[in-house]
């Protein structure tokens, strides 16, 4: 009897530090609020985000952001081989998977605008042809890809990637190619492209 009383008090402790654990918890696995307006952030139950708190206040992951909510977004090219992720450069970093369950994997992204000052929007990269109802733009390969397999940017996910979520600065994208995928995004979202 007393060895299974002490074994519940144990167990009580257990549940109250883990219950403090998780309430205390900001992941980042949530959806941005824009700056510019639109829906508010969306959440996991259970993620330690409060109602009205922003979710990246102190989080440095990549999170997906809805890209009809980012209606004024710039588009602008303006790489430079400085360590920081800058607009029509390819950087890696980690990425959620769509089902927002708190995994994901490193992969490239390309980073197509500044978002705040700590942080630039992204559209990610696949080695993988795609084929499940997503818009898809075949971009080819480049020195992002250690095995020189061609590129597809996914049109659908909009990301922030956090300066400090980034885990590497790969290549720069050619103008060009550039130019070709700020103009998908153009058509699809209305936004417009920088000076």
């Amino acid at each position: 009897m007393a060895r299974s009383g002490i074994l519940k008090q144990l167990l009580d402790v257990g549940v109250q530090v883990l219950g403090a654990v998780l309430s205390s918890r900001t992941d980042g696995s949530t959806t941005r609020r824009p700056t510019t307006g639109g829906t508010p952030p969306r959440t996991r139950p259970g993620d330690g985000t409060r109602a009205g708190e922003d979710p990246l206040a102190s989080s440095t992951q990549t999170v997906e952001v809805d890209p009809e909510a980012v209606p004024g977004l710039r588009l602008e090219y303006a790489p430079r081989t400085d360590g920081e992720p800058d607009a029509g450069e390819v950087v890696w970093t980690w990425v959620p998977y769509a089902e927002n369950d708190g995994r994901g994997k490193d992969r490239p992204v390309l980073v197509i605008a500044r978002h705040t000052a700590s942080r630039v929007y992204a559209v990610k990269l696949t080695s993988k042809e795609k084929d499940d109802g997503r818009e898809f733009l075949p971009l080819g390969s480049g020195p992002w890809d250690a095995k020189g397999r061609p590129s597809w940017v996914d049109l659908d996910q909009l990301y922030s990637v956090h300066v400090d979520g980034m885990r590497r600065e790969a290549a720069a994208l050619d103008a060009d190619r550039f130019a070709m995928v700020a103009q998908h995004l153009q058509r699809r979202y209305g936004w417009r492209a920088g000076e």
